[in-house]
Protein backbone atom coordinates (compact mmCIF):
# COMPACT_ATOMS: atom_id res chain seq x y z
CA UNK A 1 0.00 0.00 0.00
CA UNK A 2 1.22 3.75 -0.57
CA UNK A 3 0.64 6.71 1.54
CA UNK A 4 -0.95 9.73 -0.28
CA UNK A 5 -1.24 12.93 2.01
CA UNK A 6 -3.02 15.73 1.02
CA UNK A 7 -2.77 19.61 1.70
CA UNK A 8 -6.00 21.57 1.95
CA UNK A 9 -6.05 25.15 1.52
CA UNK A 10 -4.64 26.43 -1.82
CA UNK A 11 -3.79 22.45 -2.91
CA UNK A 12 -7.00 20.96 -3.18
CA UNK A 13 -9.52 24.25 -2.96
CA UNK A 14 -8.09 27.21 -4.85
CA UNK A 15 -9.01 29.44 -1.95
CA UNK A 16 -8.28 29.26 1.92
CA UNK A 17 -10.94 27.98 4.02
CA UNK A 18 -9.56 29.06 7.36
CA UNK A 19 -9.61 32.99 5.80
CA UNK A 20 -12.69 32.23 4.29
CA UNK A 21 -14.92 31.22 7.02
CA UNK A 22 -13.64 34.46 8.71
CA UNK A 23 -15.27 36.35 5.84
CA UNK A 24 -18.53 34.07 5.90
CA UNK A 25 -19.05 34.71 9.87
CA UNK A 26 -18.45 38.26 8.82
CA UNK A 27 -21.75 38.46 6.71
CA UNK A 28 -23.40 36.40 9.28
CA UNK A 29 -23.03 39.61 11.65
CA UNK A 30 -21.02 37.72 14.37
CA UNK A 31 -18.20 39.96 14.63
CA UNK A 32 -17.38 43.88 14.02
CA UNK A 33 -16.73 43.31 9.91
CA UNK A 34 -14.31 46.09 9.64
CA UNK A 35 -11.85 45.34 12.47
CA UNK A 36 -12.26 41.23 12.16
CA UNK A 37 -11.31 41.65 8.45
CA UNK A 38 -8.86 43.86 8.94
CA UNK A 39 -7.14 41.17 11.35
CA UNK A 40 -7.88 38.48 9.49
CA UNK A 41 -6.46 39.98 6.41
CA UNK A 42 -3.27 40.25 8.34
CA UNK A 43 -2.83 37.01 9.69
CA UNK A 44 -3.58 35.38 6.22
CA UNK A 45 -0.48 37.64 5.08
CA UNK A 46 1.41 36.49 8.17
CA UNK A 47 0.27 32.75 7.44
CA UNK A 48 2.25 33.22 3.59
CA UNK A 49 4.93 34.43 4.96
CA UNK A 50 5.28 31.82 6.89
CA UNK A 51 5.53 33.66 10.33
CA UNK A 52 2.31 32.92 11.68
CA UNK A 53 1.48 32.66 15.49
CA UNK A 54 -1.11 29.86 14.91
CA UNK A 55 -1.96 29.88 18.54
CA UNK A 56 -2.94 33.55 18.73
CA UNK A 57 -4.76 33.08 15.10
CA UNK A 58 -6.96 30.02 16.61
CA UNK A 59 -7.94 32.20 19.38
CA UNK A 60 -9.10 34.99 17.21
CA UNK A 61 -10.64 33.20 14.24
CA UNK A 62 -12.98 31.04 16.60
CA UNK A 63 -13.68 33.62 18.79
CA UNK A 64 -16.91 35.22 16.61
CA UNK A 65 -18.62 31.62 16.64
CA UNK A 66 -17.09 29.97 19.82
CA UNK A 67 -19.43 31.27 22.21
CA UNK A 68 -23.07 30.16 20.02
CA UNK A 69 -25.29 27.46 20.53
CA UNK A 70 -24.19 24.07 18.93
CA UNK A 71 -27.43 24.44 16.65
CA UNK A 72 -26.37 27.87 15.20
CA UNK A 73 -22.75 26.23 14.98
CA UNK A 74 -24.12 23.75 12.84
CA UNK A 75 -26.22 25.71 10.83
CA UNK A 76 -23.28 28.15 9.85
CA UNK A 77 -20.97 24.96 9.51
CA UNK A 78 -23.78 23.59 6.59
CA UNK A 79 -24.26 26.93 5.13
CA UNK A 80 -20.96 27.98 4.61
CA UNK A 81 -19.97 24.10 3.31
CA UNK A 82 -23.10 24.94 0.44
CA UNK A 83 -22.19 28.38 -0.18
CA UNK A 84 -18.74 28.73 0.23
CA UNK A 85 -16.56 25.51 -0.16
CA UNK A 86 -18.89 23.21 -2.31
CA UNK A 87 -19.14 25.75 -5.23
CA UNK A 88 -14.73 25.99 -4.78
CA UNK A 89 -14.56 22.40 -5.79
CA UNK A 90 -12.62 21.53 -9.23
CA UNK A 91 -12.96 18.51 -10.75
CA UNK A 92 -8.81 18.12 -10.86
CA UNK A 93 -8.88 18.61 -7.18
CA UNK A 94 -11.70 15.60 -6.88
CA UNK A 95 -9.90 13.75 -9.75
CA UNK A 96 -6.58 13.56 -8.13
CA UNK A 97 -7.76 11.94 -4.93
CA UNK A 98 -10.38 9.67 -6.79
CA UNK A 99 -6.93 8.46 -8.28
CA UNK A 100 -5.17 7.64 -5.69
CA UNK A 101 -8.58 5.99 -4.11
CA UNK A 102 -9.05 3.60 -6.45
CA UNK A 103 -5.15 2.89 -6.45
CA UNK A 104 -5.77 1.93 -3.51
CA UNK A 105 -3.83 4.22 -1.29
CA UNK A 106 -3.88 4.96 2.47
CA UNK A 107 -4.99 8.69 2.24
CA UNK A 108 -5.76 11.40 4.48
CA UNK A 109 -6.14 15.39 4.37
CA UNK A 110 -3.55 17.14 6.38
CA UNK A 111 -4.34 20.77 6.76
CA UNK A 112 -3.33 23.68 9.70
CA UNK A 113 -7.08 24.65 9.43
CA UNK A 114 -9.49 23.81 12.42
CA UNK A 115 -11.11 20.46 12.30
CA UNK A 116 -14.49 22.69 13.03
CA UNK A 117 -14.37 24.15 9.33
CA UNK A 118 -12.21 21.37 7.28
CA UNK A 119 -14.31 18.33 8.80
CA UNK A 120 -16.79 18.92 6.42
CA UNK A 121 -14.71 19.54 3.63
CA UNK A 122 -12.83 16.62 3.88
CA UNK A 123 -16.14 14.67 3.50
CA UNK A 124 -17.05 16.50 0.39
CA UNK A 125 -13.52 15.00 -1.11
CA UNK A 126 -14.07 11.86 0.67
CA UNK A 127 -11.57 11.51 2.34
CA UNK A 128 -12.26 10.66 5.83
CA UNK A 129 -9.04 10.95 7.80
CA UNK A 130 -8.52 14.48 8.31
CA UNK A 131 -5.30 15.63 10.24
CA UNK A 132 -6.53 19.05 11.08
CA UNK A 133 -5.73 21.32 13.81
CA UNK A 134 -7.71 20.13 17.00
CA UNK A 135 -9.58 22.53 19.15
CA UNK A 136 -9.49 22.43 22.52
CA UNK A 137 -13.07 21.86 24.36
CA UNK A 138 -14.09 22.46 28.22
CA UNK A 139 -15.97 19.50 29.94
CA UNK A 140 -19.04 20.88 28.21
CA UNK A 141 -17.98 20.20 25.16
CA UNK A 142 -17.36 23.95 24.44
CA UNK A 143 -14.70 25.20 21.88
CA UNK A 144 -12.67 27.21 24.28
CA UNK A 145 -9.95 29.26 22.07
CA UNK A 146 -6.93 26.74 22.42
CA UNK A 147 -5.27 24.51 20.64
CA UNK A 148 -5.47 20.65 21.89
CA UNK A 149 -2.25 18.56 21.29
CA UNK A 150 -0.13 19.75 18.42
CA UNK A 151 -1.05 21.72 15.71
CA UNK A 152 -0.98 20.35 12.58
CA UNK A 153 1.20 23.03 11.26
CA UNK A 154 4.48 23.58 9.75
CA UNK A 155 6.64 20.62 11.73
CA UNK A 156 3.69 19.75 13.44
CA UNK A 157 1.99 18.04 10.31
CA UNK A 158 4.99 15.14 10.93
CA UNK A 159 4.24 15.17 14.30
CA UNK A 160 0.63 14.44 13.55
CA UNK A 161 1.01 12.04 10.80
CA UNK A 162 3.38 10.11 12.95
CA UNK A 163 0.83 10.03 15.40
CA UNK A 164 -1.82 8.69 12.96
CA UNK A 165 0.64 5.95 11.68
CA UNK A 166 1.28 5.02 15.50
CA UNK A 167 -2.34 4.65 16.11
CA UNK A 168 -2.69 1.75 13.56
CA UNK A 169 0.95 0.31 14.16
CA UNK A 170 2.41 2.05 11.20
CA UNK A 171 5.29 4.31 10.23
CA UNK A 172 6.18 6.08 7.21
CA UNK A 173 8.94 3.49 6.40
CA UNK A 174 6.01 0.80 5.83
CA UNK A 175 4.62 2.23 2.84
CA UNK A 176 6.74 1.56 -0.52
CA UNK A 177 5.54 5.26 -1.15
CA UNK A 178 5.08 8.25 0.31
CA UNK A 179 3.19 11.24 -1.66
CA UNK A 180 2.32 14.69 0.10
CA UNK A 181 1.13 17.03 -2.02
CA UNK A 182 1.20 21.21 -1.19
CA UNK A 183 1.23 24.56 -2.29
CA UNK A 184 3.24 26.11 0.60
CA UNK A 185 6.48 26.39 1.73
CA UNK A 186 4.46 26.25 5.39
CA UNK A 187 4.98 22.72 4.35
CA UNK A 188 8.26 22.32 3.58
CA UNK A 189 8.92 19.71 6.56
CA UNK A 190 6.36 17.35 5.28
CA UNK A 191 7.43 17.58 1.65
CA UNK A 192 11.10 16.92 2.63
CA UNK A 193 10.16 14.08 5.10
CA UNK A 194 8.16 12.08 2.66
CA UNK A 195 9.49 10.36 -0.82
CA UNK A 196 7.30 11.85 -3.29
CA UNK A 197 6.76 15.53 -2.31
CA UNK A 198 4.72 17.31 -5.29
CA UNK A 199 4.30 20.61 -5.17
CA UNK A 200 1.01 21.67 -6.37
CA UNK A 201 -0.49 25.17 -7.60
CA UNK A 202 2.71 26.29 -5.72
CA UNK A 203 3.34 29.90 -5.10
CA UNK A 204 6.44 31.77 -6.22
CA UNK A 205 8.50 30.47 -2.88
CA UNK A 206 8.04 27.06 -3.55
CA UNK A 207 7.83 26.70 -7.09
CA UNK A 208 11.50 27.89 -7.34
CA UNK A 209 12.47 25.29 -4.32
CA UNK A 210 11.11 22.60 -6.63
CA UNK A 211 12.70 23.34 -9.81
CA UNK A 212 15.50 23.34 -7.78
CA UNK A 213 15.28 20.12 -6.20
CA UNK A 214 13.41 18.15 -8.99
CA UNK A 215 9.94 17.96 -7.35
CA UNK A 216 7.25 17.15 -9.66
CA UNK A 217 4.59 20.72 -10.28
CA UNK A 218 1.13 20.06 -10.44
CA UNK A 219 -1.31 23.12 -11.27
CA UNK A 220 -4.77 21.39 -10.40
CA UNK A 221 -6.47 25.18 -11.24
CA UNK A 222 -5.39 26.54 -15.12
Amino acid sequence: MNLTLFDLDGTLLPTDSDHAFGDFVIGLGWTDGEAYGRRNDEFFVQYQEGRLDIAAYIDFCTAPWRGRSPAEQATASARFVDEVARPALHTSALDLVRQHREAGDLLAIVTATNEFVTRPIADLFGVPELIATELERDAEGRVTGAIRGVPAFRDGKIVRVQQWLAAQGRTLADFERCTFYSDSTNDLPLLEHVSHPVATNPGPALRAIALQRGWPILNLFQ
